[in-house]
């Protein structure tokens, strides 16, 4: 269990690194390719899962749970070896609160505390419902 955690900590932390002179760099083409697609996928409904793991996205489900020292929502992600880890985002917005939902999530772990036993303090940074 030690493990798991010190790995996703470490995958968290390497998912939000980059470097500020690439992303200053890049966010002008970035915002308006963002922009464009996230029109485009609000409109027609549809999403590329391929174009949303390019711009570092996660597929994850959201789990409700109303076990004693489980966080209420979780969102479930894909490890290795079909196993998962979970997040407790502590930004979830309301209308993501729905058990099962698939989203795609942008996330930084963050260095707080833990709520709950089974997930690692997250904050979203972004999120798209998919499947």
């Amino acid at each position: 269990m030690f493990l798991k955690s010190v790995l996703l900590v470490f995958s968290a932390f390497f998912l939000s690194c980059g470097s500020s002179v690439e992303q200053t760099q890049n966010s002008t083409a970035s915002e308006t390719t963002a922009n464009t697609s996230s029109e485009s996928s609000t409109i027609s409904g549809n999403v590329d899962p391929q174009k949303l793991m390019a711009e570092g996205y996660m597929l994850g489900t959201i789990m409700f749970s109303d076990k004693e020292g489980d966080c209420p929502y979780t969102i479930q992600m894909p490890g290795d070896k079909m196993e998962f880890y979970y997040l407790d985002p502590l930004n979830l917005d309301e209308k993501y609160k729905v058990d099962g939902l698939k989203v795609w999530v942008k996330f930084k772990g963050l260095r707080t505390m833990n709520r709950c036993d089974k997930a690692t303090p997250a904050e979203i940074t972004d999120i798209k419902k998919g499947g």
